[in-house]
Parts: C-alpha cells; structure tokens; sequence
C-alpha cells in the first residue's frame, strides 16, 4: 500500500517511509500519521508479522529498489524493517553502503547524525533487544496455548461437519460404501471422510 502525500520538499532529499502492522488497522494509521509529519513524500507498508521474510514484504521490496544515494527512509522504530537480530543488521548495512540515511521516530537512530561503526554499534543492540522480544512472545504464547489445551480448549480449523453428518458417514461405511462414494453423496472431500471413519474407529477401539 503506497501513500503520495504529494509534498515538495524544493530539491531536498527524497523522503521514504514505510510501516508495518500485522492486521491492526489503527496501528497502521498511527504509523502513516507519524510519517506524513515527519515529511516523508512516498510512504510505503505492509500487513504482515515482524517475522516474515523480505519476499513477502512487496511493498517493502519497492521502497527498497526506490531508495537511491542520500535519500531518506523514515520508520517508526527499527523492527519494522525486521524482528530478526540478522536480518535487521544486514539490512541496515546494505542502505548504508548505498549512501541511504535511515532515521527512526523513536529517536534512537540517525544515520546521518552519526558514524557507520556507531551506527552499526546501535543497530546490533537494537537488533539483539528485538530478537530477544520475539523470543519472549513466543515463549509466553507457547505458555498461553499449553494452558489452555490443559483446560481443555482445542486449537485448529473448525470442523466443517455435525455429528450427525459423522453418524450418517458411519452408517454408510458400515454398509459397505466406498469413501469416494460417500463423499460425492455428502458433497465433502474423499479425505475428510477417511479422517472421520479413521477417528470415529480409534474412539470406538
């Protein structure tokens, strides 16, 4: 999703920015917000998790191959360009070595206010907090769902049958009909009754 917010910054610098939320509407509106005051020209984003890789990041991609020699790339904090302690370093490295200057809203980095070798300093310890987060958030959903499975609550997609549909798909077996031929009366897949008749067998062993 790209926004032109159609300044003229009289010969400066270009001004990129982009964001990244996963699905939270407001969050990405708070991003966009940020990045028009901040004067960003063409402001770029993506909908998708702090752990996906580059390439399904498209819009990321374009504002990356835009992004020439003293242009700008302005983001709200630096894991919105990657949760990974390695990817967020490499990526960093790649804009420097261009001559692109990356500045955060955070205030916690400028690389035009600073040498690379701090510059890198600080991208390696905000690397490594990120990382580090995204372990933390991953321990406490795996905690979360070992919870709530002792508790009885069942993870997955929901069954897209009743039980009188399963008893039905019993009965028909029971008569001797084919899965194909069960499943084409029903209108459900061969491999969904397979899986019920096998689950209904091992309840019943």
């Amino acid at each position: 999703m790209v926004y032109n917010t159609g300044m003229d910054l009289g010969g400066k610098m270009t001004v990129f920015g982009y964001w990244r939320c996963s699905t939270d509407v407001q969050d990405q509106e708070r991003q966009v917000l940020a990045l028009e005051k901040a004067g960003a020209e063409k402001i770029y984003g993506d909908k998708v998790t702090g752990t996906s890789d580059f390439n399904e990041r498209p819009e990321l991609i374009k504002c990356l191959d835009e992004l020439e020699e003293d242009s700008i790339l302005l983001i709200s904090e630096l894991s919105r360009l990657s949760r990974s302690f390695l990817g967020m370093v490499n990526e960093v490295s790649k804009l420097i070595e261009r001559g692109v200057h990356i500045k955060t809203l955070d205030g916690r980095l400028d690389t035009s206010a600073m040498p690379k070798e701090i510059t890198m300093l600080i991208v390696s310890i905000l690397g490594y907090a990120a990382s580090q987060e995204l372990e933390q958030i991953k321990s406490r959903t795996a905690e979360g769902r070992a919870v709530a499975k002792n508790r009885g609550v069942k993870f997955g997609a929901k069954r897209k049958y009743n039980q009188h549909q399963i008893q039905e798909i019993m009965s028909k077996r029971n008569e001797g009909q084919g899965y194909g031929t069960i499943a084409r009366a029903l209108g459900m897949s061969r491999a969904t009754i397979q899986t019920i008749v096998k689950r209904e067998l091992e309840v019943a062993a």
